[in-house]
Order: structure tokens, then C-alpha cells, then sequence
């Protein structure tokens, strides 16, 4: 990774109000570059132009940073979260938007769970790289699990339906999902059981992605 690499990177910190120090800007580049190592061997992402991967997966994972900060700081002052919270990133592939939630917010555990093991090995081997004792791989079916997390993510991994469904049994009872999406995706809120509620639908800008993005924020309704 260039230095107009780490330029365009503090820009967009800066863009998206993010207060992060060299070294973790610096592990996120290094990030990276494990993901473009690793790729030539086990294809982690499909991506391969570093220009690309720093907008389509380092950006794009950035942009959700200050609104889950925003989340968790409501969940501790409704007195559902400690000042150690507990995240689960579903599908999490190459550690998008696990590891970069991890480098960028140290006081978060962050376990990503993939169903394939190369995946998991690699989330794995950055953890130990990069030193980052909060971040976890996990390999595993998500609906294995069943410790309580405060936030169940997920990028690009499957249906709201779905993504709600299979993790159901790792969200915390007052927890919050956090599934990042495209373009607004009226049908599959529509889809959504009774017993998930959408309570936000946040819209994204992710500098140096003409893209449309989005976080549908979920949680399980209250019993009547």
C-alpha cells in the first residue's frame, strides 16, 4: 500500500469523523495487504486492484463505524451494555467490516464467524499480525451459536430474512443487528417476521464510493 494510500485514508477519516491515531491507521493499511497477500492464494475477495480494495472494503467498512459507536453509547445509557461490548460479524469472509470494527475500536470484542475455514484462519492469522487481542475467527455455522453478542453485523451476506434468522440465537435479548446493504432494500424489510423490528435505516457516504449504502438497524420486538 502507497503513501496516497495512507493520504486518501486520513482524508477519509477525517470525512467521516474518525479520530484514529497512526498505528491504527497503519494496521488497517497493513490489513490489507494481508487480504492481497492471502487472496493470490485462497481468493478471500474478488476485489484484487489495490485502489479498489482500499475504497470497496476499507472505506465501505469505515463508513459504519461512527453510527455503531452511536448505537452502542444508547444501548450503555439504556443500561443494556457495558463498556465492553460484544460484537458478532456473520459471513464475516476476509474480516469485512469485522477487523477493521476491531483496529478502530480496541474496547469492542469482535468475533468473526465464516463457514469457511480458510476464512476463519486467516481472520486468525491478522489477529495474532496485527496484535489485536479483541478480534477473534471463528469457523462455524452462525446458528451454532448461542453466546450473547450486543451487535450481530453483516456485509453483503445474505437476505435481512435470513441474516436475522440464522443469528437469532446470538443476539443479546436487548441487542441490535447491523445489516449493511446497498440500495435501500424496501423488499426485504418487507419480508421480516413480526418478531424483527427495523428502527433505523442509515444512510451512508463513503468517501470515494459513488455507491449507494445503507445500515438497516434490527432488533427483536418486545412481547406484547
Amino acid at each position: 500500500m502507497s503513501a496516497s494510500h495512507l493520504e486518501q485514508l486520513g482524508k477519509a477519516a477525517t470525512a467521516l469523523s474518525l479520530n484514529l491515531d497512526a498505528a491504527q491507521q497503519a494496521a488497517l493499511l497493513e490489513y490489507l495487504a494481508l487480504i492481497q497477500k492471502w487472496t493470490k492464494v485462497y481468493n478471500l475477495t474478488a476485489v484484487r486492484d489495490p485502489d479498489e480494495m482500499l475504497t470497496h472494503h476499507l472505506l465501505d467498512s469505515l463508513a459504519v463505524i461512527a453510527p455503531l459507536q452511536k448505537q452502542l453509547a444508547a444501548l450503555k445509557e439504556q443500561g443494556v451494555c457495558s463498556d465492553k461490548p460484544r460484537l458478532l460479524d456473520v459471513g464475516s469472509g476476509a474480516g469485512l467490516p469485522g477487523i477493521v470494527i476491531a483496529i478502530c475500536c480496541p474496547h469492542i470484542t469482535v468475533h468473526c464467524v465464516d463457514t469457511v475455514a480458510k476464512k476463519a484462519a486467516f481472520i486468525q492469522q491478522v489477529a495474532v499480525t496485527l496484535k489485536l487481542p479483541n478480534l477473534r475467527g471463528i469457523h462455524a455455522r452462525v446458528e451454532s451459536l448461542t453466546e450473547p453478542y450486543d451487535v450481530v453485523s453483516s456485509r453483503a451476506f445474505a437476505s435481512l430474512v435470513d441474516f436475522t434468522t440464522w443469528s437469532e440465537k446470538a443476539l443479546a435479548g436487548q441487542g441490535v443487528w447491523m445489516g449493511m446493504k446497498g440500495k435501500h432494500p424496501a423488499d426485504e424489510m418487507a419480508a421480516l417476521p413480526g418478531s424483527v423490528e427495523v428502527f433505523h435505516v442509515e444512510q451512508l457516504v463513503v468517501p470515494g464510493l459513488d455507491a449507494e449504502r445503507c445500515i438497516v438497524w434490527m432488533r427483536k420486538r418486545a412481547a406484547a
